[in-house]
């Protein structure tokens, strides 16, 4: 199995050292990025490490792929323990960063302990360097961007920073790269920030190198050069109008299934505000969605789906400027916009003041700077739903993005036993119940829900992107890897039962495997989910099965 060379870089930020340690039998068995990650966790985060404590530690990771050109390379992994759910969270981010952390010659980058005071840790092929920087302290993360560009020659490119909410200890903060891209779910943001972290930076000339079939390269090369999905032009916002009218586009604060003004937000309205094409990494499938108003002067990246439901529909918000002013106030604080939308959504449904766009930019503000009501959304929507009275629409403190799993009953399967929580990207099976199987039953689903989840695993691994579904068939992983899907699928598994494990240790069982609402025959399907997994009926994993 054809592994990312290269040995881990450790971090220590209470002593402000660095040194290397062989870690090329984890690579072996877990080929890179989320796995090698996962296993590293595993071993080296004591499982009842507080998730803002010093004790927790994140794992940068790259994988074998990241050694290529090829395109939906541009991924990179963060791993730790997550402040917002409690458990262990892997979140991968898009741009540039990939390429700069590979060229460091690294597999992965291990920050452990905490700085006392705020610190730029700057990584390179020659080892790290420490840099004090109490002037960026609540800087918003373009502002780092410039810094580091104008005084030690390191675009947003380079860099994985935190804004003010990870400063201040936002329970979903995310990550930043490349200004725009974002570890977003699960809060790694405030984990950087309690490490006293402003920046990570990367770079280097030791890029490894992997001697890779050309003819897989160049075959995904041409598929993402030549697809016809609108995703290259319009992003997810593409599936808009789809969602709204055939299956669930949720609405203020999920009480309803469609929005009135959705063609504002759609496909078509996102595309007219795109300036200029914009991708990740050498990649040709080029769906990034730089936009720009005119009118109002805004400029930003998006919005993406997600941000159209949770800055847009589910706080009852229609017009697209609007939903572009919140999505970049995010981007700019550090925060990750499904749950920054879906705990102001929770605040404004107490409320009933669904549709108040200068209200909800506040609330975003107020959010990232702990200031106020924000002080309670920043401790995440089931925190909010409690304090003010709604409904709790999470899994393990997650809240929901915008497949709706009371219509897509096997996304809905995928949301209570997933270990990152209502997390879309786990297993994916939404792209099946959008497509040739039917989304209104759970016949068939554990097992599907088993599959994706091993494969979403293995594309984390490798690193691949999401959107590679169809364009990187199973005799181009085989190729690439060096290895049997079977056995691929198998590296998948271990993951997922790793992080299970991890889970269980802190926990976790099936009494967290739960939904906010009803779902005909979900017991049964958990009891099958388990079964297949090899798991127990409680939700935990036996001590045989453990990797």
């Amino acid at each position: 199995m054809r592994q990312l060379p290269g040995p881990l870089l450790v971090v220590d930020l209470d002593d402000r050292e660095a040194w290397t340690e062989d870690v090329s039998d984890v690579a072996e068995q877990y080929v890179g990025g989320r796995g090698v990650a996962t296993r590293l966790a595993h071993e080296r985060i004591p499982f009842d490490a507080d998730p803002l404590g010093p004790e927790n530690r994140l794992f940068f990771a790259v994988g074998p792929l990241q050694t290529t050109t090829t395109s939906f390379a541009g991924r990179t992994n963060l791993t730790g323990v997550s402040p917002l759910t409690g458990g262990l969270l892997s979140s991968n981010a898009g741009g540039y960063l990939s390429r700069n952390l590979a060229s460091t010659g690294y597999a992965a980058v291990e920050l452990r302990g905490a700085s006392d005071d705020l610190v730029a840790v700057h990584v390179t092929d020659d080892g790290v360097a420490f840099e004090d920087v109490p002037e960026l302290a609540d800087a918003l993360v373009p502002a780092v961007s410039r810094r580091m560009a104008a005084e030690r020659d390191l675009g947003a490119a380079h860099l994985a920073t935190v804004g003010p909410a990870g400063e201040r200890g936002v329970l979903f903060a995310s990550v930043m790269t490349y200004d725009h891209r974002a570890f977003g779910r699960g809060g790694l943001g405030a984990v950087l920030g309690a490490k006293g972290v402003k920046c990570v930076s990367f770079a280097g000339d030791s890029e490894p190198t992997l001697d890779v079939p050309e003819a897989a390269l160049s075959a995904i090369d041409e598929a993402a050069a030549t697809s016809d999905d609108p995703k290259r032009t319009q992003g997810t916002p593409s599936t808009v109008d789809l969602l709204n009218d055939e299956y669930s586009l949720p609405t203020r604060y999920f009480s309803e299934q469609s929005f009135e003004v959705a063609d504002e937000l759609n496909g078509d309205a996102v595309e007219a505000k795109k300036y200029e094409k914009a991708t990740c990494s050498d990649c040709a499938f080029a769906c990034k969605l730089p936009t720009r108003d005119e009118a109002s002067g805004v400029e930003t990246e998006g919005p993406e789906y997600e941000a159209t439901f949770s800055l847009g529909a589910n706080v009852g918000v229609g017009d697209l400027v609007d939903v572009m002013q919140s999505n970049d106030r995010c981007d700019a604080l550090g925060l990750d916009v499904i749950s920054c939308g879906d705990a102001i959504a929770a605040y404004l449904a107490s409320e009933d003041a669904f549709g108040d766009a200068d209200r909800v930019h506040d609330l975003v503000t107020k959010i990232a700077y702990r200031e106020g009501v924000g002080d309670v959304l920043a401790e995440g929507v089931s925190a909010a739903a409690d304090e003010f009275g709604v409904r709790d629409w999470t899994v393990k403190n997650l809240g929901f993005p915008g497949h709706d799993g009371r219509v897509l009953h096997g996304q809905g399967l995928s949301y209570a036993v997933a270990n990152r929580g209502a997390d879309h990207l786990y297993a994916s099976v939404l792209s099946d119940e959008y497509g040739d199987v039917p989304a209104d039953t759970l016949d068939g689903k554990p097992a599907l829900v088993v599959q994706r989840e091993n494969e979403r695993a293995l594309e984390d691994a490798a690193i691949a992107c999401t959107f590679s579904g169809g364009h990187v068939a199973d005799e181009h992983y085989e190729a690439l890897l060096d290895a049997s899907m079977e056995e691929l699928r198998d590296v998948g598994a271990r993951i997922v039962t790793l992080e299970r494990h991890f889970n269980n240790e802190r926990g976790f069982d099936r009494g967290d495997d739960r939904l906010p609402f009803d779902l005909p025959g979900l017991a049964d399907a958990i009891d099958e989910y388990y079964e297949r997994r090899g798991w127990n009926d409680d939700g935990t994993v036996p001590e045989r099965v453990v990797p």
